[in-house]
């Protein structure tokens, strides 16, 4: 039996409120949950819960607030840069250690300052290197990068390293108001002039005032809880390692569609992952799903989701074999991760309905429809406006000059139970 939709009393869109505090202060990235949904559906979903799985963890926020409530989780993303920052977000670093690394780092920087970098250091060789930042930035940057490698504490070094991938993203010549890789006019790089030692210390204040308002707030949790953070794709299958969990409880928010043509996770990553050593960064667009077209568009027996591929194939053939790969991709996953979930277990999905060539693409019923199928039950979808998400109100789908359509202003949260 099937609860009514869209109940008004309980208040999704959280507007005023503080999206970003304890360890959600590090590092932006594109299209974030905010804390406040996953807290809300761990009161609404997981009061009973002990264990948490999020397919799409991208920077963890699901990850810390189930840690916050004494619940074991794991989380998967398939972009090695939001495993790093989901890592380090949900990693305690006691303050007396955390400080005398900080202590020390200003004493680096001080001198960096005014004694300048070695005149010979190993340049990072990575295409383009020059293209998107200045000789001096290079320099500066890999002077820093050295000193972070050689911290000795792992955990010190990766909250060092979400700090210097912020930095790296601020320094670069990109447009950073935008999430794909645009660069910046000659009007504008002709003045500017990153402070590359200033941008990383106020990256670092910032991200310790939240690690120590985390160290506070984890410390009343009900009990000490594990979060482990896994790089494999749930499109290809489940590794042994979570073969045979028994999850409560699914608090994850999927991509909207393809990375290439709505949020660009890879790109937004790339300059920094490429600083970074981390793995393939100009590959991370193809991994996600619907990065590579599968060529046909099959029927997904969801009657609203079939009649939009068709409406948009009438148009645009190839975009629709496009859309079609993402939903064959998502199906994909969403069979891998129903066995994992316990009977009477929840699978909440934040997701978004996004327009293309006018047609609006019911993901949120979608979902639904794929869940059915795999002894799921719905139980209630929640619509909310997205005020604190960085998202564009309009797009241009033709990429034509004045031909603009409005991209998604409101998110569905659907929720399902696994049938006993």
């Amino acid at each position: 039996m099937r609860a009514a939709q869209h109940r008004v009393q309980i208040d999704w869109d959280f507007r005023g409120k503080d999206t970003r505090p304890m360890t959600h202060c590090f590092h932006d990235y594109p299209a974030r949950m905010i804390p406040q949904i996953a807290s809300k559906l761990l009161e609404l979903f997981g009061s009973s819960a002990k264990k948490l799985f999020d397919p799409y963890c991208g920077t963890g926020t699901s990850l810390v607030e189930a840690q916050l409530k004494g619940i074991d989780a794991a989380g998967s993303d398939l972009n090695p840069l939001a495993c790093l920052i989901a890592k380090a977000k949900t990693t305690p670093i006691r303050q007396q250690i955390l400080d005398l690394y900080l202590k020390d780092f200003a004493e680096f920087a001080f001198k960096a300052r005014f004694e300048g970098e070695p005149p010979v250091l190993p340049i990072p060789n990575f295409p383009n290197i020059d293209f998107w930042f200045q000789p001096d930035v290079i320099r500066k940057l890999t002077y820093l990068k050295k000193y972070i490698w050689q911290i000795d504490n792992e955990d010190v070094r990766d909250f060092f390293k979400v700090a210097y991938s912020e930095t790296v993203r601020e320094s670069s010549l990109t447009r950073n108001a935008e999430f794909k890789l645009f660069r910046m006019r000659e009007k504008q790089m002709s003045s500017f002039n990153p402070d590359i030692y200033g941008i990383i210390e106020n990256k670092l204040s910032r991200n310790r005032k939240g690690m120590l308002a985390y160290l506070a707030t984890i410390k009343d949790s009900p009990r000490k809880a594990s979060v482990t953070i896994l790089d494999f794709n749930t499109v290809e299958g489940i590794p042994e390692t979570l073969a045979k969990s028994d999850f409560d409880l699914v608090i994850t928010s999927p991509p909207y569609g393809d990375s290439r043509t709505t949020v660009a996770y890879g790109q937004y990553s790339r300059l920094s992952s490429q600083w970074l050593d981390l793995q393939e960064p100009n590959l991370v667009d193809k991994k996600l799903m619907g990065g590579q077209s599968n060529g046909h568009i099959p029927k997904f027996e969801c009657r609203t989701l079939d009649k939009a591929i068709k409406q948009i194939c009438e148009v645009d053939h190839k975009r629709s074999l496009e859309i079609a790969s993402f939903y064959i991709d998502l199906e994909r996953s969403i069979h891998n991760v129903s066995p994992l979930i316990r009977r009477g277990g929840y699978v909440c999905y934040v997701v978004g309905n996004r327009r293309v060539k006018g047609v609006t693409l019911p993901t949120n019923q979608a979902i639904v429809s794929f869940f059915e199928r795999n002894k799921f039950v719905h139980v209630d979808t929640f619509l909310r406006s997205i005020p604190n998400k960085r998202m564009p109100a309009k797009n241009s789908p033709t990429n034509e000059p004045g031909k603009l359509d409005t991209t998604m202003l409101n998110e569905y949260i659907v929720v399902l139970r696994k049938q006993k």
